[in-house]
């Protein structure tokens, strides 16, 4: 079961006052762990990444302990740690301005 830890915007929106507990079948990768997010909170769908599936959302990051990936390829394994349940994978919101 993986743990996602979501911005409190997307909390809200998907209903939930905490982690999110998801299981994925095959690869544990990043789109995997979207779509069974996207799956079991459909209203999540575009939020954190575009319709069509590619790439994510302008000013959202993800990270899997102290490693960013949003710059990683969407399909490559998650770290173990986050795989077995050990660390969330967060989801953050990019703070801009100027």
């Amino acid at each position: 079961m993986i743990r996602v830890e979501l911005p409190t915007h997307l909390r809200n929106l998907a209903g939930v006052s905490g982690p999110v507990r998801v299981e994925v079948t095959g690869p544990a990768t990043l789109v995997s762990v979207l779509e069974a997010l996207e799956e079991a909170h459909p209203v999540l769908r575009g939020t954190m990444r575009p319709h069509d599936g590619e790439g994510r959302r302008p000013l959202l990051r993800f990270y899997a302990g102290r490693r960013d990936l949003s710059h990683e390829p969407f399909h490559h394994p998650l770290p173990a740690e986050v795989v077995s349940g050990g660390e969330p994978l967060l989801v953050v919101g990019a703070i801009a301005g100027g």
